[in-house]
């Protein structure tokens, strides 16, 4: 493979609330052109991982262990960007510019909030000679947005249709909807938990890092009242723009709303109805004609099929457009990238509900 006119070769990284591991790109970008070349994921060293998870929730000695980790974290990040190298033959000098999201440990919106990632972008850049681009969140905040989601104008340059509306499910730990119409951005929010409860809830019972194809929860009944329950959280009824994270939707506030006797299947089964009946309902006043899902979530048949069970309408995955749901995220931040090199907005106010269109990220030189 080498480099052409046709467009440049970028890196796109993404760790998100899964904390499962790196999701690497390498792709190629010109003026309305978008390619996907190669991928990775890389699995986080398990103490990192916990690591990571611990400093989601306040705790003692928090910027010692958060330096730490960002530095600990960049050189995973250098290694996904070298093998991806290995992988297609090109050179460090080939490569425009990494995309790096980084791992999100607090996320804040609201008046005064920020979002923090974590990762070094100077280690990162250093160790792999390529220009970095990072901190893509915190300019949306700063002129009054929620900083999330960012990926749906992505999502509005690969998979808009002319005459059609569509919904774009991106299902990681935490779910986001975008909403299409024709060609047309109409809006874009954070639903509520996609994978992390779920998530949880099978590795506190059953020591699995997740519920393979929905298998555990397909075999249990959802509990009408805990699912109405837990839809009685306040977050579900807000307007949007909004956005969360691990820092709402964990394990105590599971614990907090289950009864003092349950059957753990029943739960697991009820937790994937809490992910499809929220962005149901999340959509309910769009009402799409199709729903597309990528992240995580689009491995869970269980999930997928109780979203189309109460959305009445076709479910799928983002690989029957063309691109695979594992690789959609990595792949808007190495466009978010491109967009900042290009001089180009990142932010759609329409989503984040920031004050203006911003161009986003700072890049970080070798």
């Amino acid at each position: 493979m080498s480099s052409d006119s046709r467009g440049d070769y970028l890196i796109g990284l993404m760790t998100g609330t899964s904390v499962d591991g790196i999701d690497a790109v390498l792709v190629q970008i010109g003026s309305g052109e978008f390619s996907l070349q190669s991928t990775l994921n890389l699995p986080l060293p398990a103490d990192l991982q916990q690591a990571v998870l611990d400093l989601c929730q306040p705790g003692d000695n928090e910027i010692d262990r958060a330096g730490a980790v960002s530095r600990q974290l960049s050189l995973c990040y250098a290694q996904a960007c070298r093998t991806l190298l290995e992988q297609t033959g090109l050179k460090p000098e080939q490569i425009r510019a990494i995309g790096c999201h980084g791992q999100t440990v607090r996320h804040r919106p609201g008046d005064g909030g920020f979002s923090l990632q974590l990762g070094c972008p100077d280690t990162l850049a250093v160790e792999t000679g390529i220009p970095v681009v990072s901190n893509f969140r915190n300019k949306d905040m700063a002129l009054g947005g929620q900083g999330a989601p960012l990926v749906p104008p992505f999502h509005r340059q690969l998979f808009a249709r002319t005459g059609q509306r569509r919904a774009i499910a991106n299902i990681g730990g935490m779910a986001n909807v975008t909403l299409l119409d024709g060609d047309t951005l109409l809006g874009g929010f954070d639903t509520g938990p996609g994978n992390v409860l779920m998530d949880l809830w099978i590795r506190q019972h059953h020591q699995q890092p997740f519920d393979r194809n929905g298998d555990w929860a397909a075999g249990g009944q959802p509990d009408p009242m805990l699912l109405e329950q837990l839809l009685d959280d306040p977050y579900f009824r807000l307007p949007p723009p909004k956005s969360t994270g691990r820092e709402h939707f964990h394990g105590e506030w599971l614990a907090r709303q289950l009864p003092d006797h349950y059957d753990a299947q029943q739960v697991q089964a009820t937790l994937a109805d809490l992910t499809a009946r929220s962005i149901s309902d999340a959509l309910a006043d769009f009402a799409p004609q199709q729903l597309l899902v990528c992240g995580g979530g689009a491995h869970n048949r269980h999930l997928l099929a109780r979203l189309g069970h109460y959305l009445g309408i076709p479910v799928a995955s983002t690989d029957s457009e063309g691109l695979h749901p594992d690789w959609v995220e990595a792949a808007a931040f190495a466009w978010l990238a491109w967009a900042r090199l290009e001089g180009q907005y990142g932010n759609a106010p329409v989503v984040t509900g920031a004050s203006r269109e911003a161009i986003l990220g700072q890049v970080t030189l070798p």
